[in-house]
């Protein structure tokens, strides 16, 4: 077991059902459709109710293909936060900010803050996706570049094909006679296999 002092990253990754929870966006300028468009490229039938007294074009323009998006245009109000399950700020207010996640430290509703990673509950990290493949790369808030950069390496190496791998795995494992322990050595072997076939 590793020593808990060995441990440089201590957030827990989770992958969230996005359209079971009621999200509340403050924010409508840049980084506001920054990450509206992160939630929705991932979860396009996220629930979001999106608040702020101005929206850019591109967010109003961006929002039409996602009828569950409600835009709110007026100044934020707490009780904004009512029923709202994870919370995201991105205004160029750091006093608003501060002062609407404590009052979410309070509700304990989930809080993440846009460029202050102080405040945050929880980061958004760079994703990379290729059919059911997901995966979420974070450097714990310190540098959004290296995690773009691995997101862009990760997309180039992980083959096109990665689905098809996927659903053949899967049907692989239904497959497979025996115990727990047998189905992972079978899939243990089938895996390595291709990873030995990728390196040659």
């Amino acid at each position: 077991m590793q020593n808990n002092q060995e441990i440089k990253n201590r957030l827990f990754p989770v992958f969230l059902k996005l359209e079971e929870l009621n999200v509340l966006l403050v924010g409508g300028g840049n980084v506001g459709l920054e990450k509206l468009s992160a939630m929705l490229n991932n979860s396009p039938d996220s629930c979001v109710t999106v608040v702020a007294d101005f929206f850019r074009d591109e967010i109003r323009e961006y929002v039409k293909g996602y009828p569950k998006v409600v835009l709110v245009e007026r100044k934020f109000d707490f009780n904004d936060l009512n029923d709202k399950d994870l919370v995201i700020l991105a205004t160029d207010n750091p006093d608003l900010h501060a002062s609407i996640k404590r009052v979410t430290a309070e509700r304990h509703i989930l809080c993440n803050v846009a460029d202050t990673p102080d405040l945050c509950d929880f980061y958004l990290g760079s994703i990379v996706q290729k059919g059911d493949l997901k995966i979420g790369i974070s450097t714990n808030g310190k540098s959004p570049t290296m995690a773009k950069r691995m997101r862009e390496f990760l997309d180039d190496i992980i083959p096109e094909n990665i689905q098809q791998l996927l659903d053949n795995l899967r049907e692989i494992r239904k497959s497979i006679k025996g115990d727990f322990q047998e189905k992972i050595r079978v899939l243990n072997e089938v895996t390595e296999s291709m990873v030995n076939e990728r390196k040659s």
